[in-house]
């Protein structure tokens, strides 16, 4: 399971035990928008390779407000 703990500087993150932080200017260049309009979904596509999506996305500007 992969854990995401979004704040406005970046996404810290748990994938298979590992803990790593993916700041926000990666996550805009890896989805080519701006940090708040990207959702959760698109993060966690950033970090699995064929992650089970499930329930609606989530804006970051919504998680983070």
């Amino acid at each position: 399971m992969t854990v995401l703990s979004f704040d406005d500087k970046g996404v810290d993150v748990v994938y298979e035990g590992t803990e790593f932080r993916l700041e926000r200017a990666l996550v805009e260049d890896a989805v080519d928008k701006p940090y708040p309009e990207t959702t959760d979904h698109e993060v966690l596509q950033i970090v699995e390779p064929d992650p089970a999506l499930s329930g609606e996305p989530r804006r970051i500007g919504d998680i983070i407000a």
